[in-house]
């Protein structure tokens, strides 16, 4: 099974507005409203795959009653703590010139009692997780070092432990050694409190976090695709061209991605092959965190890799 987290879910509103500028009104009939949260969107790409996975965290609220029905509709199991706040939304505008402007909502203020119930819980769920992933922003009422703490109880089940979040939960985070990361160029500036200017910038500081006991350092590019770090190893993968429609969620469709290809223990050039694909994959759909595995698999032949020894 593998197990995801979404501390901090959230009902994503996307609207497609032509023309799209401050200060006016504008109508629409391409919108949509889906479960989000970093974590959900990494359980629906996973689910794609036919993996048993269940999506963990906290929700409140009438929000948090739709986002439990859609998951339930998508097959995927859940077990949330139920809080008296309301799960928060996030807005996303993308206009017709393929730029994007979004609002995301702080979320509901998590009680001490509310992690306490969590904390149980998820120490019985880690007992038959494969992989864990643990993504997004913290809540307010959780401090910096949450995901340190559920990075450490995973480690003492000997579980593989994926974080994707940034700033100081990040920085916190890595202090206990998570299986992998997956930074991009400005978190990992704001990481490392380093200016980073060229790909021997990024190198070093995978490094770095590869010394302080990460097993994988994946540093996306966005367009550009992303340099793995692996032991003594760098990995550049380069994604094909494609007309984004929507690229919300890319970076979550590739931690499912990894998340899948570490259960089944696949070859890791082909483990980073199919990352890149269903990040890549994620950005042709107008749904945020949804793949086509038939497009994946076409995009798999399109990205290659390159090998480098540091």
């Amino acid at each position: 099974m593998l197990l995801t987290i979404t501390l901090n879910p959230s009902i994503d509103r996307r609207y497609s507005v032509n023309g799209f500028e401050k200060g006016k009104i504008f109508r629409t009939d391409g919108f949509q409203y889906t479960p989000g949260g970093k974590g959900i969107n990494v359980a629906k790409v996973i689910k794609a795959f036919d993996e048993p996975v269940v999506a963990t965290g906290f929700l409140g609220g009438r929000a948090g009653s739709f986002i439990k029905e859609k998951l339930d509709e998508m097959n995927i199991t859940s077990e949330f703590i139920s809080i008296k706040g309301e799960t928060r939304s996030c807005i996303a505008i993308l206009s017709d010139d393929g730029s994007q402007t979004e609002i995301l909502e702080p979320g509901p203020l998590i009680l001490q009692e509310d992690m306490e119930k969590f904390l149980y819980l998820y120490e019985n769920l880690i007992k038959d997780a494969d992989v864990i992933c643990a993504s997004g922003s913290l809540p307010r009422g959780l401090g910096v070092a949450t995901y340190k703490v559920l990075i450490e109880l995973a480690n003492k089940q000997r579980k593989k432990f994926i974080l994707d979040t940034s700033r100081e939960a990040l920085k916190q985070g890595i202090e206990s050694k998570p299986y992998l990361i997956k930074p991009n160029k400005e978190e990992l500036e704001s990481l490392l409190g380093i200016s980073i200017c060229s790909e021997n910038d990024i190198i070093k500081a995978a490094k770095y976090l590869i010394n302080k006991g990460i097993s994988i350092v994946a540093i996306s590019l966005g367009k550009e695709g992303s340099l793995v770090v692996i032991d003594n190893y760098m990995y550049r993968v380069k994604t094909p061209k494609i007309d984004a429609v929507n690229p919300v969620g890319s970076g979550d469709s590739m931690i499912a991605g990894f998340a899948v290809s570490i259960k089944r223990n696949y070859d890791f050039e082909y483990m980073l092959r199919l990352a890149a694909a269903c990040g890549t994959a994620n950005a042709m759909e107008e749904e945020t965190g949804k793949v086509d595995i038939n497009k994946v698999n076409k995009l798999m032949n399109k990205i290659t890799v390159e090998k480098v020894k540091l």
